[in-house]
């Protein structure tokens, strides 16, 4: 399979009715619901990777888009899984000042951004953002002000570029800067969704967990009072018993 109408058909094949009205269920695609309208086949993440497997090596960027433009979930899936796959490839140790490897990486972050409204789901945005852009902060780019483009997402009305632009920093928390998180954190910190309640709880809860729980507690100082209660139960999960009593007590 090395063309998207390809992948599509093969993907359509191992539709699912059982499993379809579970995922539309817990994906909230009922009227109201903040994935309503989204389409499913049914098919569980590990299938999804599998057939991103076999043909991430091969396909072209240039198919890419057909997938994104799918109204299956599970097929804009594999291609945001795809583009994750393609990128990593480009990341190691030997590549990452290559010019070469620089620009196909800005490639797929440009057809990602391009088509972010089509991660219209909290797992095509948790899934992709942290592995692609996140990553992307990290690494030698052209496409100049890494932050102006992280701003850019946070300002849009889109909830699921809201949401890349602070999942995305689990990646650099990881890997020891927690400057990204705490920015985002603090623009997001009284969103009035809940899917971005937890997104920026989770991921201060990433800065205490890999950086350091003092500087969380420092975060939490300035600003508990400005934060939901979601967020705040989140970025102290990893705390003990007696000083999440204390925090949520405040």
């Amino acid at each position: 399979m090395t063309t998207a109408k390809e992948i599509i058909k093969y993907m359509e094949s191992l539709r699912n009715e059982t499993e379809r009205q579970g995922l539309m269920r817990f994906f909230k695609t009922a009227p109201g619901e903040y994935g309503y309208g989204d389409e499913f086949l049914g098919i569980k993440v590990p299938q999804v990777r599998e057939v991103v497997k076999l043909v991430a090596q091969d396909i072209s960027l240039e198919e890419i888009p057909e997938l994104l433009m799918s109204c299956w979930h599970e097929v804009r899936l594999c291609g945001l899984l795809i583009l994750v796959r393609q990128f990593e490839r480009l990341t190691s140790k030997r590549l990452v000042g290559d010019a070469d490897a620089i620009k196909r990486r800005d490639e797929i972050v440009m057809l990602y951004l391009r088509y972010a409204d089509q991660a219209n789901n909290w797992d095509l945005v948790d899934l992709s953002a942290p592995k692609i852009l996140g990553h992307w902060l990290l690494l030698p780019t052209g496409l100049g002000d890494k932050r102006a483009v992280l701003d850019e997402l946070a300002a849009s009305p889109c909830l699921w570029r809201q949401r890349m632009s602070i999942v995305c920093t689990w990646k650099t928390s990881q890997m020891g800067d927690p400057s990204w998180c705490l920015r985002y954190a603090e623009i997001h910190l009284r969103h009035s969704h809940d899917l971005m309640h937890k997104a920026v709880g989770w991921m201060l809860r990433e800065v205490g967990k890999r950086i350091s729980m003092d500087l969380l507690r420092e975060f939490l100082r300035q600003h508990v009072h400005e934060m939901s209660r979601t967020t705040l139960r989140y970025a102290i999960e990893k705390m003990s018993d007696e000083e999440r009593k204390m925090w949520m007590g405040i």
